[in-house]
């Protein structure tokens, strides 16, 4: 199993689902957590309760993601609380409704890139300083196989969005590079008991994105934990700058 021990690490929208996930598994490997959350703090508390199950420290901290004052505080207590920061997941994101581009408002238009491209630049921004103190710094940022596919119905923004992340991390990556700072992206395909699809896929469809995935189940947000706990390690040191697909093989077919 991939070490951590002793690493700081920040997750955004770790609350539950994959983010949850992703916090525990970083745990597991020995690290710190500081587990953010938008408005549910009781998810929240359970990460951190969980994770102190497993030996390690843990806080809750919440801000709004798509306010760039509330992102530069949470931060900063998250450096506050760990003594620093080494690894920086920006999993934090939200389709917000199935809306066709037709019938789509600017409010929607905007509250879709914020949450998730705006949050992963402001987050990223935030953070770079403290991660440059680190001699083992990790940005690992949250894309979609939307962003390879276009998304379902009514979610071409959201696709935009993730899309625009992985391009985001490409050029970050060369940015960072010289300091050593390594930032790589995954985009998961369907990942089962998520609220994303419990509330935006219907049970037809989520039974459609399983036959259509070659490797023939749908994925677990363990699987989605795992790439993030390698691409935080020093073995992965040498990757900066990729996208890693977790996705059954659905992309490209």
């Amino acid at each position: 199993m991939t070490e951590l021990s002793d690493t700081r690490a920040l997750v955004t929208g770790a609350g539950h689902g994959i983010g949850r996930a992703i916090a525990l598994g970083l745990a597991e490997g020995g690290a710190d957590v500081v587990v953010h959350y938008g408005s549910s703090a009781d998810p929240a508390a359970e990460t951190v309760t969980m994770i102190e199950k497993l030996g390690r420290r843990a806080v809750a901290v919440q801000a709004d993601v798509t306010d760039s004052a509330q992102v530069d505080r949470m931060v900063a207590e998250a450096v506050g609380f760990l003594g620093g920061l080494d690894v920086l997941v920006c999993n934090a994101g939200h389709l917000i409704g199935r809306v066709p581009v037709a019938e789509m408002s600017d409010e929607h238009y905007r509250r879709v890139v914020d949450v998730n491209l705006g949050a992963t630049f402001w987050t990223c921004r935030a953070a770079i300083e403290h991660l440059r103190a680190s001699n083992r710094a990790r940005i690992i940022t949250m894309a979609s196989l939307a962003a390879h596919n276009g998304g379902g119905p009514g979610s071409v923004l959201y696709a935009a969005a993730k899309a625009g992340i992985r391009g985001f991390t490409k050029g970050l990556a060369k940015e960072l590079g010289p300091a050593g700072i390594t930032v790589n992206a995954v985009a998961p395909g369907y990942i089962a008991e998520t609220a994303f699809h419990a509330t935006f896929s219907t049970p037809e469809a989520q039974q459609n994105m399983i036959k259509n995935t070659p490797i023939g189940r749908a994925g677990r947000v363990e699987d989605v934990a795992a790439a993030v706990r390698y691409l935080a390690s020093a073995e992965a040191g040498y990757i900066t700058g990729t996208t890693l697909d977790i996705d059954g093989g659905t992309w490209p077919r």
